[in-house]
């Protein structure tokens, strides 16, 4: 039996390119431009420069990560709009930050654009909690932990 994975996480943004910019800035992907043989196939499918000029792509360099899309919204976010999905960004993949390396990475994050929200540090009993809930430039919730 096939396991399905996430292909693409798909955000709608007023500026999809400028969003795009910030992810791949934050995640160590690669901004991808629709240009050369990818543009001309999405043109030959349908599309017109003009909704390309409306998305935005980044990509993991390794092909690990899942890709992310940016599509055009027709309206920011409104304040106090929640997210229905977020992403967990880990600042040490594949095992749990120090404070001074979640800190760090936050720092780096909020130098590229992100807003901090609040610091949860909190104890579950014996487990601690400790992550960032940050906005991308566009208002976008996710955790850094």
């Amino acid at each position: 039996m096939a396991v399905s994975k996430v292909g693409n996480v798909t955000v709608h943004a007023v500026d999809p390119q400028r969003l795009a910019a910030f992810w791949a800035a934050a995640l160590g992907y690669a901004e991808r431009r629709f240009e050369g043989e990818l543009k001309q196939q999405l043109l030959a499918g349908g599309l017109t420069e003009g909704e390309l000029a409306k998305r935005g792509l980044a990509e993991d360099p390794a092909g690990a990560g899942p890709r992310l899309l940016f599509q055009h919204a027709d309206r920011p976010k409104s304040p106090g709009e929640r997210n229905r999905m977020h992403l967990d960004v880990s600042a040490t993949p594949g095992r749990p930050p120090s404070r001074d390396e979640l800190d760090a990475e936050k720092d780096r994050l909020v130098a590229l654009g992100a807003e901090v929200v609040r610091l949860v540090d909190q104890r579950w009993g014996p487990f601690e909690e400790r992550y960032y809930q940050l906005r991308d430039p566009e208002g976008n919730e996710f955790c850094l932990q």
